[in-house]
């Protein structure tokens, strides 16, 4: 199993240890919540996510030369949020995270989530 495949099976199955051996110590991330991001507050938003939806299921992948381009579905009880995520893969680790998050569907079906 690649890279991508662990990542995306451990934080989809809340496996933070697993998300964590995956991520570069200096892994850059991004994302478009309107909340401060590092690697610690990715991998508790992936947590958050992963215990609230029903069901996150990968509806689209894109290879890349030095990585992926990935679409989620996330099904939450009272309904369905996208999320699309580009991931950079060197040396056997994630070393760049960015993530584009429907923020309608998010803050309607996933109250909560990135409010500090």
């Amino acid at each position: 199993m690649g890279v991508v495949d662990f990542y995306v099976g451990s934080w989809i199955a809340d496996d933070r240890g697993g998300v964590r051996r995956v991520l570069a110590a200096d892994v850059e991330v991004e994302w478009n919540l309107d909340a401060p991001v590092d690697d610690e507050e990715l991998v508790q938003t992936l947590h958050r996510i992963a215990v609230f939806a029903d069901t996150v299921e990968v509806v689209s992948r894109a290879p890349a030369p030095d990585g992926v381009a990935l679409v989620y579905d996330m099904v939450a009880p009272f309904g369905t949020a996208r999320m699309a995520e580009f991931l950079t893969v060197a040396h056997g680790r994630i070393t760049e995270v960015r993530q584009v998050y429907d923020l309608v569907a998010v803050d309607r079906f996933f109250p909560g989530l990135y409010d500090q």
